[in-house]
């Protein structure tokens, strides 16, 4: 499950050109130096926005907060099963997402 995961993840960044996948152990993207798509060890796909879409997102798409090694991910909501059916509308919110980012004061302190 999760080579074929990875594949999908894969495939949805591709469809976003404005960024690319980064990562070899830990699949994410990553601009302005903040990361704001993250594929973790469970082999599942969390995509970060501001706080009040990921409330709306919650109910929207029925799902939840994403974790990653057992942590909540601040402003990510879990990409479900039911939403990568149509990856042409989850590259929307990972451009979303991106533009999210983007539109944020550059994060000077990255963890070297």
């Amino acid at each position: 499950m999760w080579e074929e995961n990875l594949k999908i993840y894969d495939e949805l960044v591709a469809k976003c050109p404005r960024f690319e996948r980064l990562g070899k152990t830990m699949p994410y993207t990553s601009a302005n130096g903040y990361m704001f798509s993250l594929f973790n060890k469970a082999g599942e796909i969390g995509i970060r926005f501001s706080k009040e879409n990921q409330q709306a997102y919650f109910t929207k798409f029925d799902t939840t907060y994403y974790k990653s090694y057992g942590a909540v991910m601040n402003g990510y909501i879990l990409i479900t099963e039911q939403m990568l059916k149509d990856l042409d509308k989850v590259a929307l919110l990972l451009n979303e997402s991106y533009d999210y980012i983007m539109s944020l004061e550059p994060n000077k302190h990255k963890k070297k």
